[in-house]
């Protein structure tokens, strides 16, 4: 019975849409790997690529600097993450950088990292936003991505012919449209599926860990699923 009630309750999913270019994301992310932790026994988690910079809308960074400069004091002082130098270097010299503003490869490579660690999912797209925001990497460049292959311990010849694969471009654009099916229009957002037509929205926009802990919690129990005679 018992073995029984922890499959069932793994059977609840939260799905946390992000895209690797929102700065929102970047100062969302320490909550989401908090609540990660606290609640990966109870529940699934699923990151899905929101696809915010895709088709017309990518755009060498020149385009976008001036609104991410006005913008991410405003997020680093809402969330205490900080921006760094590299990655504000293009922003302060757009012209002189090479930056093309587009979320397919990121979400590309979050599509085939899940295939090697499902359940390292939160830590691989923070990885993923620390890589652009903090150290500015270029997440449109291939070599943006070999660091953490060895931290994952994934075979580079493997995920550079996976990156550059129909299939898993596919994967990727298959989550964006999931996040449009979801009703997702802006990020972070994070939905907790209750059963396969129940989805409650349980934030958009940046929100405190305690606010997400609590809704969580509310979510659960209006659910039943924290109530031992459903068992």
């Amino acid at each position: 019975m018992k073995a029984g009630r922890k499959e069932s309750m793994l059977k609840h999913t939260i799905y946390y849409c992000y895209d690797a270019y929102c700065g929102w994301c970047y100062g969302f992310s320490a909550v989401m790997k908090e609540i990660y932790e606290s609640f990966k026994d109870r529940l699934s988690f699923e990151v899905l690529s929101g696809g915010m910079i895709i088709g017309e809308q990518v755009q060498p960074i020149s385009r976008i600097a001036a609104y991410i400069d006005k913008n991410y004091k405003r997020v680093e002082e809402t969330t205490g993450i900080r921006f760094g130098e590299d990655f504000l270097w293009h922003i302060r010299n757009p012209e002189e950088s090479d930056w093309q503003m587009n979320s397919e490869k990121p979400a590309i490579a979050l599509c085939i990292f899940k295939d090697y660690h499902p359940g390292r999912q939160i830590e691989f797209a923070t990885d993923l936003q620390y890589a652009l925001n903090s150290e500015g990497r270029d997440l449109d460049d291939d070599e943006a991505y070999r660091h953490l292959l060895e931290k994952y311990n994934i075979q580079p010849e493997a995920f550079y012919t996976k990156l550059q694969s129909e299939e898993y471009k596919e994967r990727a654009y298959y989550e964006f449209a999931l996040c449009k099916q979801l009703q997702v229009t802006g990020y972070p957002a994070v939905l907790l599926q209750a059963n396969e037509s129940k989805f409650y929205l349980l934030a958009r926009g940046y929100t405190s860990l305690d606010d997400l802990t609590a809704r969580i919690d509310n979510a659960l129990k209006e659910f039943d699923v924290v109530h031992p005679d459903q068992a």
